[in-house]
């Protein structure tokens, strides 16, 4: 009989012990990080169950006996379901756009060659640099002429404008890893090139389309700056413009205040959850070029 050899993993215990040390500091590191941002919406939360002498006195402390009075006045005294409804409809319909019109033309300049692609793309790359205070005069202007401010379009249009440019480079780095056999699959099953983007592209796509989406609805949602200006009129008016007034009609009234931002951060955390599986997936492999 062969003697029987057995081997042992040569793991040396400093070696062992480094690692350890190293995995919990990572671990230590990155729980500290979350808690930058866990804790502050926690204390806006807890804040905004409190009345406004409780914010004063002792912003950090728990509401063990928490009060709705600030609910009560946000949707009776200051009409934020209104301005709710006003952030969601102008930023899903900018959302939609966006999707719509980017993905078209991601699909055009990621599985077509034609002269002046290089130029498109450059041009893109370029309105990237753009900031969107320049553009606020001649937009001003332009929706005023088409009858357009303080209505809905008013932010949809310069909204959907701007993101536009984003929406398209990212999706098209995606499409273009799509392999091309799928494409002669479908030509010979028939399909045109409309029903091969929404019956092939589409749904292999959907990770990039939720990346974008995500990200178009939070620039949409959070714009004060664009809010202020093309949609001041309190009937249009999202919900990001009416935190900026309740300082001043309510200025002391911290409870409130906490409340509306409360009430401001809910909707991102739900259509973040919705969406949150795609975005990684979507832009990483949209950085890749196959």
């Amino acid at each position: 009989m062969e003697p029987t050899i057995s081997v042992k993993p040569n793991v040396q215990r400093g070696e062992f012990r480094r690692f350890k040390l190293s995995t919990v500091l990572i671990y230590v590191v990155l729980s500290a990080w979350a808690m930058t941002t866990i804790y502050p919406l926690f204390w806006i939360v807890n804040n905004s169950f409190k009345v406004s002498r409780d914010v004063m006195n002792n912003s950090f402390s728990v509401a063990w006996q928490p009060t709705f009075v600030n609910y009560t006045t946000a949707f009776d005294r200051i009409n934020i379901g209104k301005s709710y409804i006003n952030s969601l409809v102008m930023s899903g319909s900018t959302v939609l756009l966006v999707l719509i019109f980017g993905g078209l033309a991601a699909y055009v300049l990621s599985r077509f060659n034609f002269a002046g692609k290089r130029a498109i793309y450059s041009l893109l790359y370029a309105t990237l640099l753009i900031p969107a205070f320049a553009t606020v005069v001649p937009v001003y202007e332009l929706l005023i002429k088409t009858g357009t401010v303080n209505t809905y379009w008013g932010l949809i249009l310069p909204h959907t404008a701007g993101n536009l440019t984003f929406a398209i480079l990212v999706i098209a780095g995606y499409m273009s890893t799509i392999p091309k056999e799928l494409e002669e699959a479908a030509f010979i099953d028939g399909s045109n090139r409309w029903q091969m983007f929404y019956k092939v592209f589409v749904p292999i796509s959907q990770p990039v389309f939720a990346s974008a989406s995500i990200f178009v609805f939070l620039w949409s949602y959070n714009d004060l700056f664009s809010a202020l200006i093309f949609v001041s009129h309190k009937d249009v008016r999202p919900i990001v413009a009416l935190l900026s007034e309740i300082s001043s009609q309510y200025g002391t009234d911290f409870g409130l205040m906490a409340t509306a931002v409360t009430l401001t951060v809910i909707p991102v955390l739900i259509v973040y959850l919705f969406v949150s599986k795609y975005i990684q997936k979507g832009l990483t492999e949209g950085a890749i070029k196959g």
